[in-house]
């Protein structure tokens, strides 16, 4: 069943700006500027006005419908990106051998050594606009952090997968860098 038109509005924040030119959106905010193309998606995005974008299919089955609101999340967490930013905490675990983290680049290169004793060095290059560095106040801990929530993310990801335990049984062998929070690196005021 072929729904006619489905739409969906996006209020763009007061102090952010936004454009959009054929389904690349640019937000411009005070942490500084995020694109992303949505030229996958045979959805319509265009401006109505200064402060709205329309999002918007026509004659779209269930699962072209459900990109309207995906599109619109997308384009949220780029707003919370360029006023916020987000920031992932990361914990080093280990039983026996301590993991070694070294930070090189200007935070844009991770070094792991000494993972479960192995002599093998593993180097994890992080997304463009991605930062991490060693925890000031706790020992063992990483923090991640960026405007782009899918570069935080997959940037915290491929430090947690370069430490996959290889050939021993998971459940005893627990070594390994894990995700241990994700928070905004502008706190709220409670």
């Amino acid at each position: 069943m072929k729904e006619i038109n489905s739409f969906q509005l996006v209020t763009v924040p007061e102090e952010l700006e936004a454009s959009v030119k054929s389904r690349s959106v640019t937000i411009k905010g005070p942490r500084g500027s995020l694109t992303k193309e949505f030229k996958h998606l045979a959805v319509d995005i265009y401006m109505t006005d200064a402060k709205t974008i329309k999002v918007e299919k026509w004659f779209g089955k269930k699962k072209q419908l459900a990109a309207v609101r995906t599109v619109c999340s997308h384009i949220n967490n780029m707003f919370k990106g360029v006023t916020k930013g987000y920031l992932y905490k990361m914990r080093a675990v280990y039983a026996h051998f301590p993991i070694n983290c070294a930070i090189s680049e200007g935070g844009t290169l991770i070094e792991v050594r000494n993972f479960l004793g192995e002599k093998f060095i593993r180097k994890v290059r992080m997304h463009p606009g991605v930062v991490v560095e060693n925890s000031k106040g706790q020992k063992d801990e990483l923090i991640v952090y960026g405007n782009s929530v899918e570069g935080v993310s997959q940037s915290a990801a491929l430090i947690q997968q370069s430490t996959t335990v290889k050939n021993k049984d998971i459940r005893k062998f627990l070594d390994g860098l894990y995700v241990s929070e994700k928070t905004t690196v502008v706190k709220e005021d409670n």
